[in-house]
């Protein structure tokens, strides 16, 4: 089956032939529509779950799970002022994962008959077998309660809406300044069904909507060049576009490229930097959050490893993983185990708490999961992954925290970035920053890279704002090889002699 990438004429036969369309959408009730098609609309029942983690745990296994996967999704691209395409796609999957002490088997289909699915659940028992022993537990089914409202269903409004949508910021942004020479933007949105059964008698089921627009800018005055990004969503529904205008998201974009057309260079060395609120989490995120997850700190590779109880920052940084907030990008009814999403502090006024943890981790580790296993789809196994992950507010106002740099930089929006996990070294692109003089933020700057150590910035943090906020909705993680949704964020806050990179001496 072809992931996301079906014509519409195929998509909708396909649907069809599924009885697909009945069951998926946020608030749909339990599926029965004939015969033992029970899930969702897709061909399970209880009955053959059981035969799959029966099949699993045959060969010694100490936990199986069955994850059923079914979602459909569009995909538009707009670029040089005409739609460039319009992808609507179904994907759908079972993926069986068996556990036998280290050792994690995993295997997967798209080809749903009972035989293909026992070949499957026989092929991740072969992967962890092992010595244990196993007898069948009643499955005890739920749905998921919804944590974001929806009002109206994206992956049931017609494409038009999203082409209008795309029209509408590409004018905006192309009005704001005849030196906006390329407008690109895209809006994509999935609906997924999901089960989750495993060994413990748990079998619950979700439904997960997701929508992201997103702008990105040219501009150009003849001999600079500059780009400028912005875009929203969350796990939101058609009508959080009416707010979230889409003309707004195409002038923020135009107005950041313009903003630094012309930009100074960069003075390179330590300096004191004030980060802007929102999407500046970004290096939270990167820098501290991966280094809090359970499998690095299990493994011993992480800088965080066995520090829990000490000082790891400045007493202004408490850091906060929120898979709970309504319509947040990083949000979740339930994790991909199964597991409920929680809010967790990971570092309180710079003592760390503790790590972020799957199932697996979790037991090697001793603790319990703090339902942070989350997975790319069915074709992969669940792994510790940060959901909403912000600094909490401070004391101070932004007025305050800028107007106490005598000299420094304002980092307003940043681009590309690298950390290495082990030692908590980071690289980040700034792609919208400012000088700040004399209290006032004033002319723009370009070439502007921070480095620095994860926790060594964290210590450096001497003023934090009231103004936390998370990003509008753009981020996605990647670790080793899945892409995951993911929210950011920060108040406004004061770095001091953090190492700034650029070309001027």
């Amino acid at each position: 089956m072809n992931f996301w990438k079906l014509d519409r004429r195929e998509f909708l036969h396909t649907m069809a032939a599924a009885g697909a369309l009945a069951g998926v959408g946020p608030g749909a009730a339990r599926v029965a529509l004939a015969g033992n098609v029970t899930f969702g609309g897709l061909p399970l029942d209880e009955e053959l779950i059981t035969k799959l983690l029966s099949k699993a745990m045959s060969r010694g296994g100490e936990f199986a799970e069955v994850f059923v996967e079914d979602g459909i999704g569009t995909n538009v691209s707009l670029d040089e002022d005409k739609i460039r395409s319009a992808t609507v796609g179904h994907s759908r999957g079972v993926g069986i994962r068996v556990i036998s002490g280290i050792k994690v088997g995993y295997a997967y289909s798209d080809d749903f008959s009972p035989a293909a699915l026992l070949r499957t659940a026989d092929a991740a028992a072969m992967i962890a077998a092992g010595k244990g022993s196993w007898k069948p537990r009643p499955l005890d089914a739920r749905m998921a309660a919804s944590l974001s409202p929806i009002k109206i269903n994206i992956a049931q409004t017609p494409v038009k809406s999203k082409v209008d949508i795309l029209n509408a910021m590409n004018a905006a942004a192309r009005g704001v300044d005849k030196r906006v020479i390329q407008v690109m933007g895209r809006f994509i949105d999935t609906a997924k069904y999901k089960l989750i059964a495993n060994t413990d008698g748990l079998l619950v089921e979700d439904h997960d909507v997701m929508a992201r627009l997103s702008a990105y800018v040219i501009a150009s005055d003849g001999e600079d060049r500059r780009t400028g990004f912005y875009g929203g969503g969350g796990r939101v529904g058609l009508e959080f576009y009416r707010d979230f205008d889409p003309e707004m998201v195409g002038r923020v974009a135009a107005t950041s490229a313009v903003a630094t057309l012309g930009a100074a260079e960069v003075e390179a060395g330590e300096q004191t930097v004030v980060l802007a609120s929102g999407w500046s989490g970004i290096l939270l995120h990167e820098a501290i959050g991966h280094g809090l997850e359970a499998d690095f700190n299990r493994k011993g590779t992480s800088l965080y490893t066995g520090r829990i109880g000490q000082t790891v920052a400045s007493e202004h940084c408490t850091v906060i993983d929120d898979a709970t907030i309504p319509n947040g990008r990083g949000s979740f009814n339930v994790d991909d185990e199964g597991g409920r999403p929680q809010r967790k502090v990971l570092i309180e006024k710079g003592v760390l708490r503790g790590y972020m943890a799957d199932r697996l981790n979790a037991k090697l580790m001793g603790t319990e999961s703090t339902g942070s296993g989350r997975r790319e789809s069915f074709r992969h196994f669940p792994m510790p992954r940060m959901s909403n992950t912000f600094l909490a507010p401070g004391p101070h106002t932004k007025e305050d925290v800028i107007a106490s740099v005598d000299k420094g930089i304002y980092c307003k929006m940043f681009g590309g970035g690298q950390v290495d996990i082990a030692n908590g070294q980071f690289v980040f692109e700034v792609s919208e920053a400012y000088k700040i003089e004399g209290g006032k933020v004033t002319a723009p700057l370009k070439g502007v890279t921070l480095v620095g150590i994860g926790p060594k910035a964290l210590e450096q943090v001497t003023m934090v704002a009231n103004d936390a906020e998370l990003d509008p909705g753009i981020g996605t993680c990647g670790k080793n090889g899945q892409s995951v949704p993911v929210g950011v964020g920060l108040p406004h806050l004061r770095i001091d002699n953090m190492t700034v990179g650029g070309s001027k001496a």
